[in-house]
């Protein structure tokens, strides 16, 4: 065999965005098959196949997934590490209202002040903010804080046990403002971070300030209108008070690409405007002009794959990252803060250069008209950690759905008070009669 003309069984999962066990049933279905590689007999895919498979999948199946909901009333929604707005932004397309947003990067505040000067914008350190203002004012809380691992010792996480992390501030402000719903969002790797004792622990901090935690998932954007393969662990909180299960979003059908961000098409209605962006140095660009589209450093001549990779060649994994250029009709993967570190290329598919930021924006789902400020690494920075738009939108209309309900249970439950204070009343009603012992006018005078 070419080894360049075929991936390993992980490697097809992440072309195709679908997990290994996906594969495998495909394979033992004949959905997917694969072929053998005749030493080690492990599964391996053809490059053709997946070329054609991954065409199947973002065209084989009518989009018939709704998610949208109309809120019932006002929802305000206080964020924390709001970044760039990316969540912010979808929560708003989501029908929430932000009432206020915290960041401390002041390219990041200049870009949320820009593009909505309606917002108000805490700009600083959320560990000097006071949030009691807002307590009982707002409904949900989020943020995407950061993987920190705890220092304590005992079985069980408390919330005093947390300062010093960012996720003790989150849980402040939860405290502090007690909306019905909490949001955190982070990365999968939280799941398996300091071997699991992060995220226990702050389930345990959570528990212990009055929430108790949905099942935690991991959303997949390529399910959620974004053409990137991204994806976010949400964790959701929910007051101990309230019995109402928080639904997430259900995914789509559709799997949108490249050319779907880039082009005129489902997702925007002209071709992606120009703009600045980063460059390859000629020494990369040199290996990467000859990596064919939706190719990477496996598609490169052996001994030039020895030289570009170094070290990493005789490491195991995939590292699909690596020399990667992306294909008009796949998603990009995932990305990151800087396009042009050599662990995670993202080349354009036909000049040799990463994308721009206007590329990048575009396929994290910011609209056009959104604009970053501060240097051209500031604003991909702001990009690349951001959630995408499209993907906020989806959760919001989870959260929409969740406080329409808790809504509607609180006007039932003010309905039934007031029935109640009705019969009651009712009750002590007194009926005019022709007996005197039951006349209101000598009830009365006998007072």
């Amino acid at each position: 065999m070419v080894i360049k003309d075929y991936y390993s069984l992980s490697e097809a999962a992440d072309i195709l965005g679908k997990s290994k066990e996906t594969l495998r049933r495909w394979d033992r279905d004949g959905k997917l098959e694969a072929v053998r590689e005749p030493i080690s007999n492990y599964r391996v895919y053809r490059k053709e196949q997946l070329s054609i498979f991954s065409n199947l999948l973002s065209n084989e199946l009518e989009d018939t997934t709704d998610n949208s909901v109309t809120p019932y009333v006002d929802y305000n929604v206080l964020e924390l590490f709001a970044g760039a707005g990316g969540l912010a932004l979808g929560l708003e397309k989501a029908g929430l209202k932000c009432v206020a947003l915290n960041e401390i990067d002041k390219w990041a505040c200049q870009t949320l002040r820009k593009n909505r000067p309606n917002w108000n914008i805490l700009e600083g350190d959320v560990k000097s903010f006071d949030f009691t203002k807002y307590r009982n004012k707002v409904e949900v809380v989020t943020g995407g804080f950061p993987c920190q691992s705890f220092s304590y010792a005992g079985k069980r996480l408390g919330f005093k046990d947390a300062r010093g992390t960012l996720f003790y501030e989150f849980a402040r402000v939860v405290k502090e403002v007690n909306p019905p719903i909490c949001i955190g969002e982070n990365v999968k790797g939280l799941l398996s971070h300091d071997k699991g004792k992060t995220l226990e622990g702050m389930i345990s901090i959570l528990d212990e300030i009055g929430y108790k935690v949905a099942p935690i998932k991991i959303l997949k954007a390529i399910n959620y209108k974004v053409p990137q393969k991204r994806e976010r662990l949400i964790l959701v909180g929910i007051r101990k008070d309230i019995d109402i299960e928080f639904n997430y979003p259900k995914p789509h059908n559709q799997i949108y690409t490249l050319s779907d961000a880039l082009k005129k098409g489902a997702l925007y209605d002209c071709d992606v405007p120009k703009s600045k962006g980063s460059e390859y140095p000629q020494h990369k660009k040199d290996v990467l002009d000859l990596v064919p589209p939706k190719g990477y450093w496996r598609d490169l001549p052996l001994d030039i794959q020895k030289d570009y990779m170094g070290k990493s060649f005789y490491l195991s994994g995939g590292k699909t990252g690596m020399a990667r250029r992306i294909g008009w009709d796949e998603p990009s993967l995932t990305l990151t803060c800087s396009p042009a570190q050599k662990q995670t290329e993202r080349c354009h598919p036909d000049e040799t250069r990463p994308f721009t930021v206007r590329e990048y924006a575009r396929i994290q789902t910011f609209p056009d008209n959104w604009k970053f400020f501060g240097s051209i690494s500031q604003q991909y920075k702001q990009i690349g950690n951001a959630v995408p738009c499209n993907l906020g939108q989806e959760v919001g209309y989870s959260i929409v759905k969740f406080l329409n309900t808790y809504s509607k249970q609180n006007q039932d439950n003010l309905s039934s008070i007031s029935l109640a204070k009705t019969s009651i009343v009712s009750s002590n009603i007194f009926v005019p009669s022709t007996s005197i012992a039951t006349s209101p006018k000598v009830l009365i005078k006998s007072k």
